[in-house]
């Protein structure tokens, strides 16, 4: 746990639990609406079917159709409508089904969401999340599985982030809905169905990464998906005597500098993993921000391992595409090691 992890002192709440990611979001939606009724919920199919993956399963049910609605299939209308929502008090969570179903909502996004709050000089926030299932490795074609974070990430006024296990899952979205200003949940569906222990007390600031693993020789840092192949990719490394360093960098915008180029001056090597094509990416950009700050401490390039550059693979296809451990050990066996 980072000193940006906190627990509260809620002792009905401070119980852990196994769940998996989709559980933990959904206990996330659950919490904020039974805290706050300036929480609301809405999207496509979000209502009574609970949404695609099942995030918002029960909760029209439990809260009413008033604070968990179905809307048409017009995703810049509920953006659009997410902004009016947010302008007079209240606080929308809304549902883009896929990540490449929210581009037609990128103008509302881009010019309103974002700009909003600089625009009136601070004078009218926009408290609003928008969720958003994204990646690869559910085997989808090419409108139901993208990597658009780059695009987020690019805007200022938007803060973007993306969980890679239950725990931030739920501790991040909790943070988001709080959060004053906007913010782009990226969800890595690939995860949706992995387990872990969640404590429903603990607290995570935006804007800060994770340190996941401790090493000496590398540092790996990844966000959402591939933090898992950087923890195998460790574990391999371990067997051919590497001490890798893991960081889930998490908060893609803003970014945590301090705990990146403090990591990567510890090892004196760093590999950038991600899904989403490498060129002008937020790999690419991460690559430049550790060469620029660390380059004193570096003792070879910094490598980056990346989606290709074209559009994404269809389903048979996919793993051809995706970053792997085998790429990872690749860019690990290129940084110079003295004793080769």
């Amino acid at each position: 746990m980072t000193i940006a992890d906190v627990r509260t002192t809620d002792a009905a709440s401070a119980a852990t639990q196994t769940m998996t990611m989709a559980g933990a979001l959904n206990r996330a939606l659950a919490d904020a609406l039974e805290d706050s009724r300036e929480v609301l919920l809405f999207g496509e199919d979000v209502g009574k079917l609970g949404g695609v993956f099942r995030i918002t399963d029960g909760l029209a049910a439990r809260f009413g159709e008033d604070r968990c609605f179905d809307t048409p299939l017009a995703e810049s209308g509920i953006v659009g409508t997410a902004v009016g929502m947010a302008m007079n008090g209240m606080r929308p969570v809304v549902e883009m089904q896929f990540d490449a179903f929210a581009y037609p909502a990128f103008e509302q996004v881009v010019s309103h969401v974002a700009k909003l709050g600089n625009r009136t000089r601070g004078a009218m926030r926009l408290p609003m999340v928008i969720r958003i299932p994204f990646g690869g490795g559910i085997g989808g074609v090419e409108h139901h599985c993208d990597s658009s974070e780059a695009y987020y990430a690019h805007t200022p006024g938007l803060t973007v982030v993306t969980p890679s296990t239950p725990q931030d899952a739920y501790s991040l979205l909790r943070a988001a809905i709080d959060s004053p200003d906007p913010v782009i949940f990226l969800e890595p569906k690939k995860l949706y169905w992995t387990k872990g222990e969640v404590d429903a007390s603990r607290r995570t600031e935006l804007g800060t990464a994770r340190i996941v693993r401790d090493g000496t020789d590398l540092t790996l840092l990844a966000y959402g998906t591939a933090v898992p192949i950087a923890l195998e990719a460790a574990d391999a490394a371990a067997e051919e005597g590497r001490s890798v360093q893991v960081v889930d960098v998490r908060s893609l915008s803003p970014f945590d500098d301090a705990t990146v180029t403090a990591a990567v001056r510890s090892t004196g090597r760093a590999v950038v993993i991600a899904e989403a094509p490498g060129y002008v990416s937020v790999a690419s950009e991460i690559q430049a921000r550790v060469s620029e700050r660390c380059f004193e401490h570096l003792e070879a390039p910094v490598r980056k391992v990346t989606g290709f550059d074209v559009p994404f693979a269809p389903p048979k296809f996919e793993h051809w595409y995706l970053p792997d451990v085998d790429r990872v050990l690749d860019a690990i066996d290129s940084l110079r090691w003295e004793d080769e």
